[in-house]
């Protein structure tokens, strides 16, 4: 009954027209009254006050109940029926407009703060050197040195091959260090290898197809996030088998290109062998091929002399790719491409002229880091650094876990722990219960690739880089405390 007595009001009032209660207070703001009232108004359709197709009081009646001139109201009136607020119609009088819904309010319940994520207490994952241990102050320096150096068209549009200083400090560095045969015009700087990948396989700017085609030879342990990238671009990769002396080039067929590891074979660990990388060389040249060198962390030599890069052997069928992410910093978003003289056009044009370029800011201070030596020496520290680490993994499964062997430690910022049969799913497992982030040997599998010619191993993938200094003693204890325990002696055997 309470319910249709208030139905038949809101009839009513639709009807004739309610009166309405509106605060004119504003009247001395932008407008004065006129615009003060148009603003209640509005205000009112938009909290819900005034219904679609509410019935608005005459000119004079509401002028009358506000105080104000006939015309103030007619104005606002008109203002608001030009916006769509309101419709006007000879014999009907003024009225909401049918599609002015008003702003459905949600009750208001108090937020929460959302709940943080919880990482792992020990952080053992490859790929990510010590965030601690980043040079703030040399990089703060260089950082100075190249805004107060900066010419002005610095802060105008740019070249998208990079900055010049950049790519020219990189030439005399690359040739130093690795062994790379370029000259400035043949580097394109890039935010890291991923980018490379997309500007090499991508689509280029005009819909067209990328700088290289498919299929693409890749090695049987790799990262799948690469193989990922590739497949979204729809490039078919192909597994090539591995063994102790690295990727079994010889297996190489009608590939167009090949992507390796071969300073430090991603993640299994171990150099390319000299054979083969003078075979590759020759397979690229025979079949118009080109060889994609990720030397993503060229800098990391322990117990070897360092190995020079592929593309030294040959500029014109080697695409050289690097970046700062593991000497550095992977959130610098800082990388290279050392290209051959065919490929810099068609990069350029993938690239574009505007967006996907690397702060220039980022490269000029990178350009003064390599310059002033302060990377040379930081590199330096970081090697004695992670040697130590490295010895100190070596050390603590020797004394906890003398059954795991432990390989491709010779170089680089993770190691590989050989684990007995048909436990590596169960340590991981065990792993995460404690708290402790490895990665799975299995994970970095490519999945076409063969028992026969690439026999499958249980392992781990330790990274010695990622912890702080202090966090890194109790990572190894936590560490020790999840691997299986050496399989016993049959009895009688």
């Amino acid at each position: 009954m309470e319910d249709s007595r208030v139905n038949s009001w809101m009839d009513s009032a639709r009807r004739i027209g309610a009166d309405l209660h509106l605060d004119l207070s504003e009247s001395s703001g932008p407008g004065g009254r006129r615009a003060a009232l148009t603003r209640a108004l509005r205000d009112a359709v938009r909290s819900g006050r005034l219904a679609p197709g509410t019935r608005l009081p005459p000119y004079r009646s509401l002028a009358a109940d506000l105080g104000v001139a006939r015309n103030t109201v007619a104005d606002a009136y008109a203002e608001l029926v030009a916006e769509g607020w309101l419709t006007a119609r000879q014999g009907s009088g003024t009225r909401v407009a049918e599609r002015a819904e008003p702003l459905r309010r949600a009750e208001r319940v108090p937020r929460k703060a959302p709940p943080r994520a919880r990482g792992p207490r020990h952080d053992l994952r490859q790929g990510t050197p010590d965030a601690s241990a980043f040079p703030r102050a040399a990089w703060l320096a260089s950082c100075r040195r190249a805004l107060q150096q900066a010419p002005n068209e610095v802060f105008g549009p740019g070249d998208p091959a990079g900055r010049i200083e950049l790519r020219e400090a990189l030439t005399e560095y690359l040739a130093r260090v690795r062994g790379v045969r370029t000259e400035p015009d043949r580097i394109v700087i890039c935010s890291g290898f991923a980018h490379a990948l997309r500007l090499l396989f991508g689509q280029d700017r005009s819909g067209g197809g990328g700088v290289l085609r498919g299929p693409l030879a890749v090695e049987a342990y790799g990262l799948g996030f690469h193989r990922e990238l590739l497949a979204a671009a729809g490039v078919r990769t192909v597994s090539l088998p591995l063994d102790e002396d690295g990727a079994r080039v010889d297996r190489l067929a009608r590939e167009r290109a090949v992507l390796l590891t071969p300073a430090h074979q991603f993640p299994t660990g171990g150099p390319l062998h000299p054979e083969r990388r003078a075979a590759v060389i020759d397979w690229a040249r025979a079949r118009g091929g080109v060889v994609l060198e990720d030397d993503y962390d060229g800098e990391f030599r322990y117990d070897r002399k360092p190995v020079g890069a592929v593309q030294g052997l040959d500029p014109e069928r080697v695409i050289f790719i690097g970046s700062v992410s593991k000497s550095l910093s992977p959130a610098l978003r800082l990388g290279w491409m050392v290209l051959p003289e065919r490929y810099v056009g068609d990069v350029l044009a993938a690239k574009g002229a505007r967006e996907a370029w690397v702060s220039v800011l980022d490269q000029l201070s990178l350009a003064d880091f390599i310059v002033s030596g302060a990377y040379d020496r930081h590199v330096r520290r970081m090697r004695q650094r992670y040697r130590s680490r490295r010895d100190r993994l070596v050390a603590a499964l020797a004394e906890h876990a003398p059954h795991v062997e432990v390989t491709g430690v010779a170089a680089g910022l993770h190691a590989v722990l050989r684990l007995p049969p048909g436990t590596e799913r169960s340590t991981v497992k065990a792993a995460t219960w404690q708290g402790v982030a490895l990665d799975g040997l299995a994970e970095f599998r490519h999945p076409d690739a063969t028992e026969e010619e690439t026999p499958a191993r249980d392992g781990i993938v330790v990274g010695c880089a990622t912890p702080s200094e202090h966090a890194y003693g109790a990572a190894l204890e936590a560490l020790c405390g999840v691997l299986p325990p050496a399989e016993e002696p049959t009895p009688g055997g």
